[in-house]
């Protein structure tokens, strides 16, 4: 696995962005005969993306703007292979559950926030400021599986 350094597009339209980063990422490791899957994924609340907090007091801003509402968590995901591009774009809806004074603070005090979108990682200690997913939870960690099925069958395929 390679984590190619790219500089991302951002302040743009959601959609667009995710998938161009996507493509740069795997644009990036290009140059090989390996198949190559590249994901973007960003927060998404009231039509912009939020990024990743650049510290504590961001991640606590973040915190208090999606307690109690719905976001959207968007990815944008490549595939290349043999000289061929397949691309996708998988879209979750989160609710956030209303969130007290002291479970914000816990959670920036957990430190999890740092380098996720959003501010958030769904899989550990944040599963505690959901109230529901609708949509594919796999997107939410940060890898459509299924999006990633459907543009790479053979990848599933057991010999």
């Amino acid at each position: 696995m390679l984590a190619p350094g790219v500089d991302e597009l951002s302040g743009g339209d959601p959609q667009f962005e995710v998938l161009e980063n996507a493509r740069l990422k795997a644009q990036a490791v290009v140059g090989s005969d390996r198949l190559v899957i590249a994901c973007d994924t960003d927060v998404v609340l009231d039509g912009k993306a939020l990024g990743k907090p650049k510290g504590e007091v961001e991640a606590r801003e973040y915190l208090d703007r999606i307690a109690g509402r719905e976001h959207v968590v968007l990815s944008g995901l490549v595939v290349l292979e043999g000289g061929e591009e397949r691309s996708g774009l998988e879209s979750t809806a989160v609710v956030f559950k209303q969130l007290s004074e002291a479970e914000k603070e816990r959670y920036v005090a957990f430190g999890e926030w740092r380098g996720r979108s959003g501010g958030y990682a769904i899989q550990t200690l944040g599963s505690t400021l959901v109230e529901r997913v609708e949509g594919s939870i796999s997107n939410v960690i940060g890898l459509p599986v299924g999006l990633l099925a459907e543009l790479a069958p053979g990848l599933f395929d057991r010999d």
